[in-house]
């Protein structure tokens, strides 16, 4: 069969709807960044999307941007997309997706793009679509921008201890501070407070295709270990449930016991596999 790879226009963007929505909770990121896509109405060409095609046939495809995700990629697939990736040279800070797809893309790259900063090679995808049966904590609520010069630092702990860099380094502070003043306005951050103080906070990094992501979800040093975490997520489900979307989702590094534990008591399964290779 005859293939190509190219950008995707708007016939095609029709077909990688179709390919993901089989899988709501696994491209939950590329919904909502089409979503974003859709509202170009007279948009021909989707330079963001790389897709392969099989006689004229979406098969696979890459999101392009700061991550590069593939999506229902074969072997094949992503040694096509590897020779165009290497040929552009490295442009995103890292590639996130499911385990095989994710890692056997980078293997494919390593060579062209160099060494990676971390690899985390597994992360459990984790979701539900039920309130939980942990009592839920009142105090956890939607984040207002009164909340803002508290929640910033918070933000910035969290990344940086996730990441492993920090996102205002590089003059990145003021458009850190507007993408969470941003999450805050459109109802996507939430926040438990203690005399001014946020003590956890968790946001909702994509929304797509009935799909919430949960990110960020942190809990002030001070108070871990002390059975905060559980309830306050609890309100996370039970308000997302309510007003955002049908499904919870999150995807966590497998060596996070801690919070492992804290989502499976919650109520959250396994239901994919993710792995992250960060630049």
């Amino acid at each position: 069969m005859a293939h190509e790879v190219r950008a995707l226009d708007g016939k095609s963007i029709e077909q990688l709807r179709a390919i993901i929505d089989r899988e709501p909770v696994r491209y939950c990121y590329v919904s909502s960044r089409l979503a974003i896509a859709h509202q170009s109405f007279f948009r021909n060409n989707f330079a963001d999307f790389l897709g392969y095609f099989d006689d004229g046939h979406l098969k696979s495809a890459l999101l392009l941007g700061a991550n590069v995700v593939p999506i229902n990629t074969s072997s094949v697939a992503r040694q096509e997309f590897a020779t165009v990736l290497a040929r552009q040279g490295r442009r995103c800070s890292s590639i996130v997706g499911t385990q095989a797809e994710a890692l056997d893309l980078w293997s494919l790259l390593e060579n062209s793009w160099g060494a990676s900063r971390s690899i985390r090679q597994t992360q459990p995808v984790m979701s539900m679509s039920s309130h939980s049966s942990v009592q839920a904590d009142d105090e956890v609520r939607y984040a207002t921008l009164s909340d803002l010069d508290s929640l910033f630092p918070a933000c910035v702990e969290m990344f940086t201890h996730e990441v492993g860099v920090s996102p205002i380094s590089q003059g990145g502070g003021a458009a850190y501070r507007n993408r969470i003043s941003e999450l805050i306005t459109s109802k996507r951050s939430f926040v438990r407070t203690q005399q001014g103080e946020v003590i956890f906070k968790a946001e909702i990094g994509a929304l797509g295709n009935g799909v919430a992501q949960v990110q960020g979800v942190w809990v002030h040093p001070d108070f871990r270990g002390q059975g905060l975490a559980a309830p306050a997520m609890s309100a996370v489900v039970t308000r997302v449930l309510n007003d955002l979307a049908p499904t919870v989702s999150l995807y966590v590094n497998e060596f996070n016991k801690p919070a492992l534990a804290t989502y499976e008591r919650v109520g959250f399964e396994v239901v994919d596999t993710f792995a992250t290779v960060l630049f």
